[in-house]
């Protein structure tokens, strides 16, 4: 990923560069992947990537359901349309139509569907690190899904996450036993390009906020104390925007004169 790191990156070394360009590059991608279909021995990388995420009690509750199946993948964007348009009703009159307007989903475009679930009960009733918060099953599987969809950017593939189904549908669809939690169903495969921002941002439908305003000192709502580190919170931001944007803008220049075999 050819890029210049501006200000505070521009010290990192190659190691550190590649990281935090990878995080600043990656998208939620929708509509434009490529039919390609994606190596075994790449996909097998990002599978291993994510089986390497981090996990409360080491319990490792994640498991994976690969959907190449065209008939399958065709019943799950069912499943999506059909919660997509319960969704539309959802939001107010000014919001709906700008909702419908927006592709949300890639699953008949992209090569493979991965259906990404947690298993509450894999390491038994108690469980070290989880006697308090039950829930920190659910977020190890979440740090699974972020390691693999890292990973795909830096093997310049893209990643969608749907969101928008019914879990009874997605259970039923797929055959997931009841005890078994959905937590991600994602698109996955080659695109002909990667936003310099997110589409959401660009469509206008939200933008990214200012991480300043997010950070407090010692107790909630107490703001940073030292204007300089607010200060360098505001401008290395800035520098993951510019970083983001060139690298992109690159990367879709060679997308663009690379030969297509």
């Amino acid at each position: 990923m050819p890029h210049t790191l501006p200000d505070s990156f521009d010290q990192c070394d190659p190691l550190q560069s590649a990281l935090y360009t990878t995080l600043f590059t990656r998208r939620d991608v929708r509509s434009q992947f490529l039919p390609d279909a994606i190596p075994d021995d790449v996909l097998a990388r990002l599978l291993t990537a994510a089986h390497y995420a981090p996990s409360v009690g080491f319990m490792q509750p994640w498991s994976f359901i690969l959907v190449r199946d065209t008939a399958t993948r065709q019943s799950l964007h069912q499943a999506f349309s059909e919660a997509h348009l319960e969704a539309a009703a959802m939001f107010p009159d000014e919001q709906r139509d700008k909702y419908q307007r927006l592709k949300l989903a890639g699953i008949l475009d992209a090569p493979l569907s991965l259906c990404i679930t947690c298993d509450r009960e894999r390491a038994g009733k108690v469980v070290l690190g989880r006697t308090h918060m039950p829930e920190m099953d659910l977020y190890s599987t979440v740090c699974a899904v972020q390691n693999l969809w890292l990973a795909a950017r830096a093997e310049g593939l893209g990643v969608g996450w749907v969101s928008i189904f019914q879990r009874e549908r997605l259970h039923q669809i797929l055959g997931i036993p009841d005890n078994i939690q959905v937590i991600a169903l994602l698109c996955i495969g080659y695109v002909s390009h990667f936003e310099a921002t997110p589409e959401l941002q660009t469509k206008g439908w939200r933008k990214r906020l200012p991480l300043e305003s997010l950070v407090m000192e010692n107790q909630w709502d107490q703001p940073l104390s030292g204007t300089e580190f607010r200060q360098m919170i505001v401008q290395t931001q800035q520098s993951a925007e510019v970083i983001a944007h060139n690298t992109n803008k690159a990367v879709n220049e060679s997308l663009l004169t690379t030969p297509k075999s």
